[in-house]
């Protein structure tokens, strides 16, 4: 009984992995609305019946499905988070995290882009999210309290230090340039500065 119970719950997971990368593969190919639980469902190699095991509906998908990821990257980039070490360290240190984690997870950070510039987006917990992130924000707020960096909403500081990751971590948007490591560590410093009193 024991063995059936395992192999039932391996199975089931087997079946929900599929479920979220069938979604990130259809939706990157074909967008939101064409994407149907139907067409997800057969490219998971399951019945439409199996999705509403997971989710609610759609909408439910969806919106698990970009939380997941952000929750997938938040790991990546706290993995080794020291928060002993100096601010701009710190900032570094999580600035090459998530190039690293984007680079190598193209498909997840190109589902992530357009979920967030969906109608979808306004389905989720903003706040809730910010909780993945938590660590970094509170090493930009110490960086405001302790004046090494400019004060302003952190969404500000977020903006100018890691939205640039974005335009250089994904080959399509730097077509005919070739990125270097040194160019990723100017990259870095170009932000600092931005952010930096």
């Amino acid at each position: 009984m024991i063995v059936y119970l395992y192999t039932m719950r391996t199975r089931d997971e087997e079946k929900k992995e599929a479920l979220f990368k069938a979604t990130i593969k259809l939706v990157n190919e074909i967008g939101f609305v064409s994407s149907s639980v139907s067409k997800i469902a057969k490219e998971a190699g399951v019945s439409p019946a199996t999705l509403y095991v997971y989710y609610e509906n759609k909408e439910d998908l969806l919106v698990s499905t970009y939380k997941e990821i952000k929750m997938m990257m938040s790991r990546a980039i706290l993995d080794d988070f020291d928060d002993n070490l100096p601010i701009r360290d710190i900032l570094r240190n999580v600035w090459f995290s998530m190039f690293d984690w984007i680079s190598n997870n193209l498909e997840y950070y190109q589902f992530m882009e357009q979920f967030a510039n969906s109608p979808y987006s306004t389905l989720v917990d903003h706040q809730a999210l910010e909780q993945y992130f938590v660590k970094v924000i509170n090493v930009l707020e110490r960086g405001k309290r302790e004046k090494i960096i400019k004060d302003v909403d952190w969404h500000l500081l977020g903006a100018f230090m890691y939205h640039p990751i974005s335009g250089l971590a994904n080959p399509n948007h730097r077509k005919g340039f070739e990125l270097k490591e040194d160019d990723i560590e100017t990259a870095f410093t170009m932000a600092w500065d931005a952010i930096k009193l």
